[in-house]
């Protein structure tokens, strides 16, 4: 499933019709205005001439319209000026000359001009529509099933017009569990996209093995450390960064929940039953990726209860670390139980809103939640 695909031909024909089929306003008050100024000018004193107005008709088009329209507007305004100037008998008068070859200069320019724009709008549209898919690529949607749970997704980068930035998920399938990663890289938006893509590169190569989830999360450290490494020579903040990530492995056939946390925020334990909400600490928390070294490598998972029913809420401290007006942060396990009644997917998107008016209308750091919920064994 590709979300790039259907959002870049929408966005490339809505492009496309714009500029072929500018807004009626653009074309019609032009015309209003060549049609109306000569002839009102042939009712008005010799000492007032509006004509010179005609050079409004054509910056009109050029503000709502490609060049053609542009050219031809500036044309018609050209030969109003001469229908206005001979009613008037005054078209070879030093005035009107002037006046005519001011209004054609005038509407060339404007003209050169909608090309420009229309060129600069052109490498926009392809500049957005290859960064928007590298950013789908490297961050895929989730399955809405994986096995006997339901998945669901909210992300928000922290800059205008990305899809992604430092925080990151995905999950992945093995023959008998499902297995899943929430991360945040140190750092937001587009200058941490490669850390996220070594990230999920390295999960999505391994999680699908049949390795522990100790050896799987060994193997992303090892990655991590090299990729970083790899960049530190031109980057000089390389050896400052890291990944703080939870992996979780959630077993077919058993009801429990198999976890690692790698100085991570720890996720919610959602109860509808009960309409609670309980933070998963782990015992002995690993190191965040990249600096594993600390730990040697090694790593203990920690076993949680999940069953039936039962959702798991991960996020990244973009929710967690989010102020209202007095500095206070969200309450994120205080706020989620209102909304334990309802679906994975109207879940977070009420976190996502409330978060919103939490902090005013703007968020200032990337924000990416993921639910999962284990479903009947008849589901």
């Amino acid at each position: 499933m590709s979300a790039a695909t259907p959002t870049t031909s929408a966005t490339r024909f809505v492009q496309v019709w714009r500029r072929a089929a500018p807004h009626p306003l653009f074309l019609v008050i032009p015309l209003i205005l060549i049609i109306s100024i000569p002839a009102a000018d042939a009712f008005l004193p010799p000492d007032i001439h509006l004509a010179p107005l005609l050079v409004v008709a054509t910056a009109v088009t050029a503000i709502g319209a490609g060049p053609r329209p542009t050219a031809l507007t500036g044309a018609l305004a050209v030969l109003a000026l001469i229908a206005a100037g001979a009613e008037r008998r005054t078209l070879v008068t030093e005035s009107v000359l002037v006046e005519l070859a001011s209004l054609a200069a005038l509407s060339a320019l404007l003209v050169a001009f909608t090309q420009l724009r229309d060129r600069h709008r052109r490498e926009l549209i392809r500049a957005r529509t290859v960064s928007d898919t590298a950013q789908r690529v490297v961050l895929r949607p989730l399955p809405e099933r994986s096995g006997p749970v339901s998945l669901a997704s909210e992300y928000q980068s922290a800059e205008a017009d990305t899809y992604i930035g430092g925080d990151l998920y995905a999950a992945a399938r093995t023959a008998d569990s499902t297995r899943l990663i929430m991360g945040d890289v140190r750092g937001k938006g587009l200058a941490s996209i490669s850390d996220t893509a070594i990230v999920l590169g390295a999960f999505r190569a391994a999680a699908h093995r049949q390795i522990p989830l100790t050896e799987l999360v060994a193997y992303v450290e090892d990655a991590v450390r090299w990729g970083l490494a790899e960049f530190s020579e031109c980057e000089p903040d390389a050896a400052e960064r890291f990944v703080t990530a939870v992996v979780l492995d959630i077993p077919d056939d058993e009801p429990v929940v198999h976890m690692i946390s790698c100085g991570h925020p720890p996720p919610l334990l959602l109860r509808r039953a009960t309409g609670t909400a309980t933070a998963l600490h782990v015992t002995e928390p690993a190191p965040p990726l990249g600096l594993g070294a600390m730990s040697d490598n090694t790593y203990t998972a920690a076993t949680f209860p999940f069953h039936e029913g039962d959702r798991i809420l991960l996020y990244t401290d973009g929710v967690t670390e989010t102020r209202d007006s007095e500095g206070t942060f969200y309450p994120l396990a205080e706020r989620v139980v209102r909304w334990t009644d309802q679906a994975p997917g109207p879940l977070l998107k009420e976190i996502t809103t409330d978060l919103r008016a939490y902090a005013g209308g703007l968020l200032n750091d990337d924000m990416a939640m993921m639910l999962v919920q284990r479903r009947p064994e008849t589901a």
